[in-house]
């Protein structure tokens, strides 16, 4: 199937605040910890947005922002990374945020309240006018909220041809109601996931058997399956002499690192993919420059750490 040229990213997900802290290990229940640092980071969205920029493609920030101390960091965040925005400052919310707990093996667990950037509104999305050439990104926690939810997946299903829509449900896809996620699933070119969330949607813990299981579900998608030190598999869909009865799957090797920070390291894998895309690499190539920006990202703690298109470069020794 063929795939259209990327102009840029149009990002209908959530930027929000990340309230980091890095812990030696989770508390107990009813337990308390001292945390070993802290910081206070823009994240969510923001990340693969940062991602996608850095390796040379146009972003533009769709989702909601609020007003208050979170919408101001955010705006703040994007206007650094010449991302534009494309809505106004919601004048009654601030936009959300999380506390992500950090473990000594690099490990992340989020809780997360969502604010301005969660649109409930119907018809909250029709103003955002796309056009051939646009990658859209849209993320599995704007699918979550119920009126949320149904008002993005009805956009999102309904954009139109030329239009390359890139889903990663997110940790939590198995919260994602079946008649929000089934439209997104038939209408997405690429569907994005870790191993975890593969496994939840699949019922197989295999990212290759995942991977296979997940192109069946969707209408047209080639299939991401993200396996963190494994590097990913890519499945695609292929016509003519085939394998795999229509399938060309495909592993991605990511290079060996010490991980110190997980947080993010799926946001760079799928900006710095898209990025690839747009400059006109093949999936393969796309995937590896992923990967290693992934695995590059790890070493550094905090969110937004994908690395700059020269960093990846000398990384992969060009």
């Amino acid at each position: 199937m063929s795939r259209p040229v990327l102009n840029r990213l149009v990002f209908a997900g959530e930027a929000i605040v990340d309230l980091l802290m890095w812990v030696p290990a989770l508390p107990e229940r009813g337990g308390d910890i001292l945390a070993d640092s802290a910081a206070v980071e823009v994240g969510g969205g923001f990340n693969i947005m940062a991602a996608a920029v850095r390796q040379g493609l146009p972003v533009l920030y769709a989702g909601g922002h609020g007003t208050g101390p979170w919408g101001d960091r955010v705006r703040a965040a994007l206007a650094a990374e010449g991302i534009r925005l494309l809505r106004p400052p919601d004048p009654y919310a601030d936009t959300g945020f999380d506390v992500a707990l950090v473990e000594a093996g690099g490990e992340r667990t989020f809780v997360t309240t969502l604010g301005a950037e969660s649109l409930a509104e119907p018809g909250a999305w029709d103003r955002i006018r796309v056009r051939r050439g646009d990658a859209v990104y849209v993320s599995g926690y704007g699918l979550v909220p119920p009126e949320a939810g149904r008002v993005l997946g009805a956009w999102a299903a309904a954009l139109p041809p030329g239009v390359l829509l890139f889903v990663d449900p997110g940790p939590l896809v198995a919260d994602i109601p079946a008649a929000v996620l089934d439209p997104v699933l038939d209408r997405c070119d690429w569907w994005s996931c870790n191993q975890r969330e593969a496994a939840l949607l699949t019922g197989s813990d295999d990212p290759a058997e995942a991977a296979r299981r997940l192109v069946r579900r969707t209408g047209q998608a080639d299939v991401i399956v993200r396996a963190g030190p494994d590097g990913c598999v890519v499945a695609m869909r292929v016509s003519g002499p085939v394998m795999e009865h229509g399938l060309a799957l495909s592993h991605i090797a990511a290079p060996a690192v010490t991980a110190v920070d997980t947080t993010g390291a799926g946001d760079a894998h799928s900006g710095v993919f898209l990025a690839g895309l747009a400059a006109g690499l093949t999936v393969g190539e796309s995937a590896r420059r992923a990967s290693a920006a992934a695995a590059l990202a790890v070493t550094r703690a905090g969110a937004a750490t994908s690395p700059s298109r020269a960093e990846l470069d000398r990384f992969l020794g060009f």
